[in-house]
């Protein structure tokens, strides 16, 4: 069976701060998050089918995402469960200059996923792979089931796409930038953000990025800059998305907000720079709430607003 999006990577438990109390301690949401989960709901809530290819613990974080999954139209019937490893967990603190994030992910189930764990009948059969930095830096086994994933979807025409989301706690950026540019110059498309791209490509100019990824082969850069918006460009052309206005309270997941719509979108038909101005909108909407999931927009809410927008 095969879908129009096949998302692969590590799922998440999350763990997001609230607002100090009078005593001034603090309370944690309990939630979800993982790039890749992120990135498959905001697809889902967009209206296209989606699949997640991972590993959970057999444990109660586990059985959440499962949950989780089934309540939003994500199938997890190839993710396998180990019941020697745990699920993976993080936590969000929120600062002056943002948010902060602290991962307990060593060991993880997902971390232990490796290429002969893939569904490769899935992937054979579906329209659209993406996986990103995070899903190829967990571990050598996970690097190499991406890029596996990438073979096989490739040989039976599926559209590729990598979300470059660069985390130094991983690995350095040597070695990262020599792996996520392995994949992306198997990629369609490329979901870089300027600060991960500043780090893995030493280019600080936008235009000199969407360059230099377009060079590797994408048919489809889409560079965000969190509150500047973003930049999208194709080999023939390329257009300024401005950020859609909106009152930030957690920007955790924006990025993936972004993917999932941008993805969701071009799945649907539309032309790149449509497609961004609408993931643009999704990603802003995805910061009026706490925490990675709860907050993402299904489709009928950013239409909603994209059309209050135009007739402001």
């Amino acid at each position: 069976m095969g879908f129009d999006l096949v998302c692969l990577g590590e799922p998440m438990l999350e763990f997001n701060q609230q607002p100090a109390l009078l005593d001034g301690s603090r309370l944690y949401l309990a939630g979800h998050g993982g790039d890749a989960s992120n990135l498959a709901i905001a697809a889902a809530r967009q209206g296209v089918s989606v699949a997640m290819a991972t590993a959970l613990g057999a444990d109660p974080a586990g059985d959440s995402f499962l949950a989780l999954w089934a309540r939003e139209g994500v199938d997890a019937s190839t993710v396998r469960r180990d019941p020697s490893r745990p699920t993976a967990v993080y936590f969000v603190r929120h600062v002056a200059a943002g948010h902060e994030f602290e991962f307990h992910r060593t060991g993880s189930a997902a971390s232990a996923y490796g290429p002969g764990d893939l569904p490769a009948q899935v992937l054979a059969e579906s329209r659209m792979i993406c996986a990103s930095g995070i899903s190829l830096g967990i571990s050598a086994s996970a690097a190499d089931a991406v890029l596996e994933a990438i073979g096989i979807a490739r040989a039976h025409g599926a559209r590729i796409a990598i979300d470059t989301n660069y985390r130094p706690r991983l690995w350095p950026a040597p070695r990262a930038a020599a792996v996520i540019h392995t994949a992306a110059a198997m990629a369609e498309i490329v979901l870089p953000t300027l600060d991960d791209a500043v780090a893995l490509t030493g280019l600080a100019e936008p235009h000199a990025i969407l360059d230099f990824y377009l060079r590797l082969g994408a048919r489809l850069v889409a560079l965000k800059l969190g509150p500047a918006g973003a930049w999208v460009a194709t080999p023939e052309r390329r257009a300024a998305v401005s950020a859609h206005p909106c009152e930030v309270v957690d920007a955790t997941g924006a990025g993936d907000a972004f993917g999932g719509a941008l993805l969701a979108r071009l799945l649907f038909g539309d032309e790149p720079e449509q497609a961004a101005r609408y993931a643009a909108c999704a990603a802003a909407l995805s910061t009026e709430g706490y925490g990675a999931v709860a907050p993402i927009p299904r489709a009928e809410a950013v239409l909603a607003a994209l059309r209050q927008r135009a007739a402001a």
